[in-house]
């Protein structure tokens, strides 16, 4: 079993360990070692379409994750009330989590496409919204099935306000499942491609850091590539540390 075990976590991580150390290859050839160098990271600062991809990364991921959290947020907590009515709103709002990528992207196409809507940032951003709203609202649920609710109407009392209490109470409590979830929707957005591709439009103008790597590496595969790839892979590393080691602190005992 542990056999087993080993192969498959080597199969998974031993391609992404090679691209991490080619990207300190001093030499111009991918797949050649000629020595250690950090050349490459410098050649990222200076290339402006890596640049402006990032910017728009950034831009996208930040609006995206800003309100896909207070959506995804508010959700949780109304199906989390309506729990004794059934499962079918629950099942229909976890859909874009089953439902593959392509088709939604397809679908998001068609849907601006019927509405004459200009593609650019903005429908990616909507799109990105739509496609984290479900994995924040997971996760927020995820801390309000062990929720003491008996502090809320504790809060009720004492006299506050159901706006206080949800500001002053529960807000604070959901706070690093809230957090938690905000930080997956941004490593989501940042790595997400073909629903970006679909929904960016003509033009260089919205094309994002997943996009850039796409059209760089049909040409092939470069050590300015992986230095870009072990970018990105360290940024969704950390940000997914953070989330899950949140996603724990935000368990309440009952």
């Amino acid at each position: 079993m542990l056999l087993i075990v080993g192969l498959v976590f080597a199969f998974l991580y031993i391609p992404i360990s090679v691209v991490v150390g080619l990207s300190f290859n001093d030499g111009g050839l991918p797949t050649a070692w000629t020595g250690f160098s950090t050349r490459w990271y410098g050649e990222l600062l200076a290339n402006d379409d890596i640049l402006h991809a990032a910017g728009n990364t950034l831009i996208v991921a930040l609006a995206s994750t800003l309100v896909s959290t207070v959506l995804g947020t508010l959700l949780a907590l109304g199906v989390e009330l309506r729990r004794r009515k059934g499962h079918a709103l629950e099942a229909l709002i976890f859909a874009p989590m089953i439902i593959p990528d392509i088709v939604l992207a397809i679908a998001l196409l068609s849907f601006f496409s019927l509405l004459n809507v200009t593609m650019g940032l903005h429908t990616i951003t909507m799109a990105h919204v739509v496609f984290n709203l479900a994995f924040v609202c997971s996760v927020v649920r995820a801390a309000l099935k062990t929720f003491d609710w008996s502090i809320v109407e504790a809060s009720a009392d004492l006299g506050a306000s159901q706006i206080t209490t949800f500001f002053r109470v529960v807000l604070p409590v959901l706070a690093p499942a809230i957090l938690a979830g905000a930080l997956l929707a941004f490593t989501l957005s940042v790595d997400e491609f073909i629903i970006a591709f679909f929904t960016s439009g003509a033009g260089r103008s919205s094309i994002t850091l997943p996009m850039q790597i796409f059209s760089m590496i049909r040409f092939g595969v470069t050590p300015e590539i992986n230095a870009l790839a072990t970018i990105v892979l360290s940024v969704s590393v950390i940000a997914l540390t953070l989330s899950q080691r949140l996603s724990r602190r935000s368990v309440i005992p009952t």
